[in-house]
């Protein structure tokens, strides 16, 4: 089982874990992970690496937090690291792309970390608003219905004519 299936299997599995386990190893989970963004963000050009150990020392975290955090990176990232198949021994980056860090978070509804005042050091408030925009745009699916007349068929699919079916007048 690969550090990430053990992580996953900690941190979702309902079956063998109860409820409020589940839910208190991801309190302490986004304390931890607030703490290193805000570490991270306090030099957002240093480029961070080391192997998953030495990470996870380098953080004061155990090797599962610093996986769950590498997992919640990943995208973000300008490289991604091999989350899939890494061990305690695998080299991994923390370089990350500021606009899409950002964009994730907004993305991810994590105000708590795209809220972190060290992120008004690296974009003015017109910038974050800007990303923020796009995070909300980028994840809202846009679908283009054709105008229907009276006497097309409906669009449900029931058979009848659009005037007859869902196009009646309340």
């Amino acid at each position: 089982m690969t550090l990430l299936d053990q992580w996953r299997a900690m941190a979702y599995d309902t079956k063998n874990n109860d409820k409020a386990t589940i839910q208190k190893l991801w309190n302490d989970y986004f304390k931890e992970e607030t703490r290193i963004y805000k570490e991270l963000l306090a030099d957002p050009d240093a480029e961070v690496k080391g192997t998953v150990k030495d990470l996870a020392e380098k953080y004061g975290l155990s090797v599962m937090y610093m996986v769950a955090f590498l997992d919640g990176i990943n995208e973000s990232l300008k490289v991604p690291n091999p989350i899939e198949e890494m061990d305690e021994d695998t080299e991994v980056s923390l370089g990350f792309d500021k606009e899409l860090l950002y964009k994730n978070m907004v993305d991810a509804r994590a105000d708590w970390l795209y809220g972190l005042p060290e992120w008004e050091a690296i974009f003015p408030q017109e910038k974050r608003d800007e990303l923020y925009k796009e995070a909300k745009k980028a994840g809202t699916v846009v679908h283009e219905m054709p105008k229907v007349y009276p006497n097309d068929p409906c669009p449900c699919g029931s058979g009848k004519k659009f005037k007859k079916c869902c196009g009646k007048a309340g």
